[in-house]
């Protein structure tokens, strides 16, 4: 007797519909999985017996045959384990036939039948093309997910008894609903009116948060650089729709989706440590899996003490700093995923960190402060859109009981009211959604300049070495500065600005 079930497989975060084929035939008992499955697929055969045994379902000793295909690519995960149940029920008479292929199923099953949630829930939805398809059943912690791309109905389910009389139209399974974000159970975002002083490093993230730009800051310890950052995510502008779902699709397949939470709304901030290892930085793995880079995708990658990282984990940021994607290549298959990410790096000047210090005296030799900052490449650095020197904060700021300036909700609404600009530029460009994102084509094309803006911009280029790269870079950056203006045009006084914000390469690399 054959039967036939629907599922869903992943390649990194791109699905492609399973189809699950069930054949029951005789000769002695066996129970073969074919198709190409891992050891997780493979090990299905136990759960999957027991739980249709403890669900109070008995299969007849026959020869058991499974194939799931595309047989040509690999499939992972107890994800499986659902369709294969069913498939068998069906198989067996215990379900009808035709109902149960007119869904698909996806949930990892225990072992008293119950279906327990798995990975990657989102993207899988998304990749079922819906033809043919009468609905999509799930575990119940994964209805959220599931309900916000796919394209069918989206039907929670506890355990193998209610899906297997859902199938012999002896219940009905409610249909799952919007999901809640859950967007009130983050954590707060500390405030900007709380760092005294460091008007102009203020001046700078509010630039590169309206733009989606690349920022290094170099300063001596203490100096404020990490309390900077970590105070960056609260002038961030909202997600999109797009961005969310994109965002919320890298965080389910690497299991960091928060528990009861269907959608990720708020811009990520990711803050790896410098031990972190080159695959868990861009991602890796024998079965890839999203790296640092994939998992601050539409959000903020903070590299503290960035000299420290290894040199090949920083060097393979490069790629993805350009083309905001990431491609992972294994003998077997490519695996590409979205890593376009706002950088902030944080530094010392030298390893002892206090040559620029205005108090305290360096104790480092010329060479030792060259090989420091020599582990940062030129290539890396050309990629960073904001350099910017942080010094301490004068003592008579600190003790001032004054509130030292504006607050980020403040802060804010100006980079909001930027990205509503640059939103609107780009709506014609698919993928595009700040001018840190745009093609030397789109740079020409919205960053037209008068005949003093481009004559400074050129004189700036020779003065400091630009490279072709940094050169539409600082356009980049002047485009923002001019947004935040209000002003359609990129003026002389948005280059001037732009261009001090590349004066340190030179001061400390040359």
């Amino acid at each position: 007797m054959l039967a036939f079930t629907r599922s869903v497989g992943l390649v990194g975060i791109s699905a492609f519909q399973v189809d699950v084929e069930v054949d029951l035939t005789r000769g002695l008992p066996t129970f073969t999985i074919v198709g190409l499955p891992d050891s997780a697929v493979k090990e299905s055969r136990e759960r999957v017996q027991a739980a249709i045994g403890n669900t109070g379902f008995s299969l007849p000793s026959k020869k058991l045959t499974i194939n799931l295909a595309p047989a040509g690519r690999k499939k992972e995960g107890a994800a499986f384990d659902l369709p294969i149940a069913v498939g068998l029920l069906a198989a067996s008479g215990f379900v009808s036939r035709e109902r149960a292929a007119r869904y698909a199923y996806l949930a990892e099953l225990a072992l008293d039948g119950s279906l327990r949630p798995v990975k990657g829930v989102l993207p899988m939805a998304a990749g079922l093309n819906g033809q043919g398809i009468d609905g999509f059943i799930v575990p119940a912690a994964n209805a959220g997910e599931a309900v916000i791309a796919s394209p069918v109905p989206v039907y929670p389910a506890d355990n193998l008894e209610q899906v297997s009389l859902f199938l012999q139209g002896l219940n009905n399974l409610k249909e799952s609903a919007e999901a809640e974000t859950l967007g009130s159970s983050q954590p707060a975002i500390a405030d900007f009116s709380e760092v005294r002083g460091q008007q102009q490093a203020k001046r700078a993230l509010e630039i590169a948060a309206a733009g989606g730009h690349n920022v290094l800051m170099i300063g001596p310890p203490g100096s404020g650089k990490t309390m900077l950052s970590a105070r960056l995510p609260g002038i961030l502008p909202p997600m999109s729709r797009e961005e969310a779902v994109e965002t919320t699709k890298v965080y389910s397949v690497a299991g960091l989706l928060p528990e009861g939470q269907a959608l990720i709304t708020r811009r990520p901030f990711r803050a790896p440590h410098h031990t972190v290892s080159t695959p868990g930085l861009a991602g890796g793995g024998t079965n890839p899996r999203p790296g640092e880079v994939s998992l601050a995708h539409n959000g903020v990658l903070f590299l503290d003490e960035f000299p420290e990282f290894k040199r090949g984990a920083l060097e393979v940021m490069r790629q993805p700093m350009e083309s905001g994607k990431v491609v992972i290549s294994r003998a077997a298959a490519s695996v590409e995923l979205p890593a376009r990410f706002m950088l902030v790096a944080a530094m010392n000047p030298c390893p002892c960190g206090y040559l620029t210090h205005p108090t305290k005296a360096c104790n480092c030799t010329a060479s030792q402060v060259q090989r420091y900052l020599g582990r940062i490449s030129g290539p890396l650095l050309d990629r960073i859109d904001i350099h910017l020197e942080v010094l301490p904060v004068p003592r008579s700021e600190l003790s001032d009981p004054v509130s030292s300036g504006e607050t980020s909700a403040v802060i804010r609404n100006r980079v909001v009211e930027a990205r509503k600009v640059q939103t609107q530029r780009f709506k014609s460009s698919p993928g595009v959604h700040c001018n840190a994102h745009m093609t030397s084509t789109l740079t020409r094309r919205y960053c037209v300049l008068n005949s003093a803006a481009r004559k400074l911009l050129d004189t700036a280029a020779a003065r400091f070495g630009l490279s072709a790269r940094g050169y539409y870079r600082t356009l980049r950056v002047a485009r923002t500065i001019a947004d935040l203006q209000g002003e359609e045009t990129v003026q002389s006084s948005h280059i001037a600005e732009a261009v001090q914000y590349r004066a340190l390469e030179k001061d400390y690399w040359v």
